[in-house]
């Protein structure tokens, strides 16, 4: 089967692509988190980075913040905002095991950090590992009764470990707390993918588009169930509006290729299947 296009493994919630894009140049500004350098070589301890630089940081893309967070984090471990921004951005990188490491380590220190609660669950279903992470996320949702994250967040746990009717449930709980909210949606549709249901992908990622707060990984995760449905029309309408041009013909002929029916079988188009739509896990949208 041909490889998945670079959009299909990144649609939905927080990204945690494999491979990381090109650092950017380290922040030079008053107060970047450098060293300072004493005359005999040796360097001197510094302060925490000032919000405002932090904030700088916070815009760059996951290698330079793993950097930056790791400095953060080394000066002290009981930070929770360092603890959980590194730990993001390990995820991201795909570094799973390290960023489930780094939030284990600041719940030893803070057990009832919600935060860190959540981003132990992200790692543990972005390695593929779920069942670790239902404990800590259904931590996080008594912790939490009224924040839709720790219930969205369950319902794609849940859905990675067979429990689908758990997952059904735990997404309606979420869309009850945060009524349409486009992450959730969008979560509920790749479990609608995943088990072949690309209709029922589609009328989900519709009402989620349409919500204000919906993001472009939304409308590209639209576009992708459209075109495996053969309505490459729209697709590519989307697709052209959200992605760069190399972006967007590169899925536009993966869809293409989907939709070719190898002779003698019909020109329908097929649904995804799991191994297809698996990787979308990654994306844990809001949650």
């Amino acid at each position: 089967m041909s490889p998945m296009p670079a959009l299909l493994a990144t649609v939905a919630l927080l990204s945690l692509s494999a491979a990381p894009a090109v650092a950017a140049a380290p922040v030079q500004s008053q107060g970047a988190p450098q060293n300072a350098v004493q005359s005999g070589g040796q360097s001197a301890t510094r302060a925490p980075a000032s919000a405002e630089v932090r904030a700088a940081y916070d815009r760059m893309d996951a290698l330079a913040r793993s950097v930056f967070w790791s400095g953060e984090h080394d000066l002290n471990p009981a930070d929770p905002v360092a603890a959980i921004k590194l730990a993001q951005a390990l995820r991201e990188l795909g570094r799973y095991d390290q960023a489930a490491q780094t939030a284990e380590a600041l719940l030893a220190l803070q057990p009832a950090n919600l935060d860190a609660l959540l981003e132990l669950g992200r790692a543990h279903i972005g390695r593929g590992q779920a069942f670790y992470g239902i404990a800590p996320l259904e931590k996080a949702r008594d912790l939490a009764p009224r924040d839709w994250r720790p219930y969205s967040l369950l319902g794609v746990a849940y859905e990675q470990v067979r429990r689908f009717d758990d997952a059904r449930a735990a997404w309606n709980q979420a869309l009850v707390l945060s009524p349409d909210n486009p992450d959730v949606l969008t979560n509920a549709a790749t479990a609608a993918l995943t088990h072949g249901d690309a209709p029922g992908a589609e009328a989900l990622l519709r009402r989620a588009a349409a919500q204000p707060t919906a993001s472009s990984k939304v409308r590209q995760t639209l576009a992708m169930t459209l075109g495996l449905q053969g309505k490459m029309g729209e697709a590519e309408q989307i697709l052209r509006r959200e992605l760069p041009p190399e972006l967007a013909d590169q899925n536009l002929a993966w869809l293409a290729a989907r939709n070719t029916p190898a002779a003698p079988q019909p020109a329908v188009a097929s649904a995804p299947s799991p191994s297809d739509t698996a990787c979308t896990w990654s994306s844990l949208k809001g949650g």
